[in-house]
């Protein structure tokens, strides 16, 4: 018997029916659905302290389940005292079942803790179904034991769908259960 994370289960089974239904999809190919999920941290502290950095991508590492990597600078800024080739944040993709599983934990565990919840802003999404959110505290995920936690960091989720339109990236993520907030 092989594991089945459960929101995948619920996509095959509630979310393409409801949805062919709603749009009036020839096709079950035509429905929309998650591709992956990135998860980015810029740490602009990390040019004068590099042990952030590591701990960020440790942080990262235990919130998304898969190894997070550091990112570097692309150019030379002399304001921020920035190097070309510096490390400068964190990124993780999620795909598959890991994807799946930390959409679980987000929004069944980690949304629900956050400070003064009160839904999710609809406006991150990006004209072609896509949708960007950002968290102020990367503490809200049970995953981190808030006392080793040096600097509390936020974060940025990117949601990437195969949806042609933000009405049908929106449908699909309420789907799943994302607690959009009315405009």
């Amino acid at each position: 018997m092989s594991y089945t994370p459960r929101l995948l289960k619920r996509y095959s089974d509630e979310i393409i029916p409801s949805l062919t239904e709603k749009f009036g999809y020839k096709t079950v190919m035509q429905v929309p659905k998650l591709e992956k999920i990135v998860i980015s941290q810029g740490i602009g502290d990390a040019v004068g302290d590099k042990k952030l950095i590591e701990n960020a991508v440790e942080d990262l590492s235990l919130i998304a389940g898969q190894r997070a990597v550091s990112t570097v600078s692309k150019k030379d800024i002399s304001n921020f005292k920035l190097r070309k080739g510096m490390p400068i944040g964190t990124k993780v993709t999620l795909r598959g079942q890991r994807m799946y599983d930390f959409l679980d934990r987000f929004l069944s565990v980690a949304l629900p803790r956050t400070r003064d919840f009160r839904g999710v802003n609809p406006k991150g999404f990006d004209g072609r179904g896509n949708f960007n959110m950002g968290v102020k505290e990367h503490i809200i995920f049970p995953e981190i034991d808030i006392d080793k936690v040096n600097k509390i960091m936020g974060m940025d989720v990117t949601f990437v769908t195969t949806a042609n339109s933000d009405e049908e990236g929106n449908a699909l993520l309420t789907e799943f259960g994302f607690p959009f907030t009315k405009k």
